[in-house]
């Protein structure tokens, strides 16, 4: 009886060796493998952007058809020639169709300048209904002067700047036509009333200062 318990545990304990041999087999080619001095580290996750190199899509990748237009801050659909972006509709139409509101030809406009078509601008601002808005006044001053008809730009930011005095941007770009004209002293105020408004960090500030420097440096 004793020699028949001593023999079933032998047995048993042969099994139990066997069982653990396989399972580790196993468990050796099923893990990942390491080399000497490796640590399993987890992997970087697609949607964060390697730090050496920011992902920029948000601001200048956009889907095909679509272009960024900085004004928007967005992608937006490129429309054709003598076409508008309705934002009610979603689509683009003609640029001469009553459904355009005044937001949609300005931010039309806005986004045919950064594209230097500034004539295409200014048509699109002069469709725009209320006229008597400092930020179209100044738009329609920046495009004209763009174009080379400095002193006629210059009349239309006085204007901006009679409806609004705090219009940095209009003194900006105001500073910048009297510089084009030789009026230095005037672009010098200018800046001064701008610095009075938003100190010297504000980026109208700088744009300003930095043109009156390169006009001086010119002249030297």
């Amino acid at each position: 009886m004793t020699e028949f318990i001593r023999q079933a545990v032998t047995r048993a304990r042969v099994s139990a060796i066997i069982l653990g041999l396989i399972f580790g087999s196993m468990s050796l080619f099923s893990g990942p493998v390491f080399a000497a001095g490796d640590s399993p580290r987890p992997a970087p996750s697609p949607a964060e952007p390697s730090p050496s190199r920011p992902d920029r899509a948000e601001t200048k990748s956009c889907p095909p058809g679509q272009v960024y237009g900085r004004f928007r801050g967005k992608c937006v659909t490129q429309c054709r020639l003598l076409q508008v972006w309705s934002d009610e509709l979603r689509k683009c139409v003609s640029r001469f169709s009553e459904i355009l509101t005044d937001d949609d030809l300005y931010a039309e406009a806005r986004f045919r300048a950064d594209q230097g078509e500034h004539q295409q601008a200014l048509d699109l601002l002069w469709r725009i209904k209320n006229q008597k808005q400092a930020k179209v006044l100044n738009y329609i001053g920046y495009n004209t002067r763009k174009l080379g008809r400095v002193k006629e730009g210059i009349s239309y930011y006085l204007r901006a700047l009679a409806i609004n005095p705090n219009y940095n941007q209009a003194r900006e770009y105001l500073g910048e036509g009297y510089l084009q004209t030789g009026h230095i002293a005037k672009a010098e105020a200018e800046l001064v009333e701008i610095k009075m408004r938003c100190g010297k960090a504000c980026n109208e500030y700088q744009q300003l200062a930095k043109a009156i420097f390169e006009f001086r440096s010119r002249m030297n």
